[in-house]
C-alpha cells in the first residue's frame, strides 16, 4: 500500500470513531466511556459468554424488554434467566 493510502485509511477510522462516540453531554446525561467492539468481545470471552443470534416473534420480544425494565437489568441476564427457567421445568 502506498502512504496516501495508509492515511486516508487512518482518517476514514478516525472519522468513523467520532461518528460512533456521538456529542458529549448533548442529551443533559453524563456519558460513559464507549468500549469498541474487540474490546468489548474479550470481555465477553473472559466472562464465557457466547453470541447467541435468534429470532422471535415481535410480541415475545416486547414482553421480554417489559420484564427487563420493570427489574431494571439488560435483557442478556433476563433471557438468560428464562432459559435457565426454561430448561429447569
Amino acid at each position: 500500500m502506498k502512504r496516501t493510502d495508509l492515511e486516508k485509511n487512518i482518517g476514514l477510522k478516525i472519522n468513523s470513531q467520532m461518528k460512533q462516540a456521538g456529542i458529549p453531554g448533548c442529551s443533559g446525561k453524563e456519558t460513559t466511556p464507549t468500549v469498541d467492539r474487540r474490546e468489548q468481545r474479550k470481555l465477553d470471552q473472559a466472562l464465557g459468554l457466547v453470541p447467541f443470534a435468534i429470532k422471535l416473534n415481535s410480541d415475545l420480544i416486547k414482553q421480554i424488554q417489559a420484564l427487563a425494565q420493570t427489574r431494571q437489568t439488560g435483557l442478556n441476564e433476563v433471557v438468560a434467566e428464562l432459559l435457565k427457567k426454561g430448561l429447569e421445568g
